[in-house]
């Protein structure tokens, strides 16, 4: 469903809320699915143009999504992609690794049968499904990735602290845009179910050392196949000749 220029000048609140959350969650997805250039500035006609809104809902979730770190604002010139680099990605993982592991020795710790029993489902769920895209072998399929993300969700959800969680749910979005980088090209074969179901293992034998480290290799070796990408794409562009040294 798209919306026409006859909203644009919708004055009622409900309306506007729901195509500022309909521009939200469209844009967001792109954003994250690296469907735009990094850094590209964001113009409002531009998203308007294109998500089929009008300016007042368009600002409202271009501020919403600067908010979040997805986009970045210069002060009287709009909004920008946020650009991806090796040294946001270090840091996002070091942080990532903090946070989850705090998170996952508390959910350990106060852990129930309910969870048990969801963290197994989760598990069981994600390891019938494919981790690639059939269409396109270089991305991840959205299917797999609606799955890992409940299992990595589920695996902290005992933590008891919804802010430890909501800090948790936004590193991960962020994690995701290096993710979909590092499935492009030529892909690294990995046994991804292997280290989720040790993770899983370890959580419900209640060894949260162990669950923590096969944690934490896992990220950690998601951020090595990115920064290799970050490499590639350096190596290729130092062999490329500049324009002037084409003159």
């Amino acid at each position: 469903m798209t919306y026409g220029a006859a909203n644009l000048h919708d004055d009622s609140t409900g309306s506007k809320s729901t195509l500022a959350s309909t521009v939200y969650h469209q844009l967001r997805d792109d954003l994250l699915a690296g469907n735009l250039d990094t850094e590209s500035k964001l113009r409002v006609e531009w998203v308007v143009s294109k998500y089929g809104a009008g300016a007042s809902p368009v600002r409202e979730a271009l501020n919403r999504l600067a908010s979040e770190g997805l986009l970045g604002r210069h002060d009287q010139r709009g909004f920008f992609i946020m650009p991806i680099s090796a040294a946001e990605l270090e840091e996002l993982t070091r942080t990532r690794c903090w946070l989850e592991e705090r998170a996952l020795r508390e959910s350990i710790a106060h852990r129930t049968a309910e969870w048990e029993e969801q963290l197994v489902l989760a598990l069981h769920r994600l390891g019938r499904a494919s981790r690639l895209s059939p269409q396109n072998l270089s991305s991840l399929d959205p299917d797999w990735e609606k799955l890992h993300r409940t299992f990595h969700r589920v695996l902290i959800s005992a933590c008891r602290s919804h802010w430890l969680l909501s800090f948790c749910d936004q590193l991960s979005d962020h994690a995701y845009r290096y993710r979909q980088m590092a499935n492009g090209g030529e892909g690294v074969q990995r046994d991804d179910f292997a280290k989720h179901r040790l993770i899983a293992e370890c959580a419900l034998d209640g060894n949260a050392d162990g669950a923590v480290q096969a944690l934490i290799d896992h990220y950690q070796l998601t951020t090595a196949l990115c920064m290799e990408r970050f490499k590639q794409a350096g190596d290729s562009k130092a062999a490329t000749p500049t324009q002037s040294t084409r003159r």
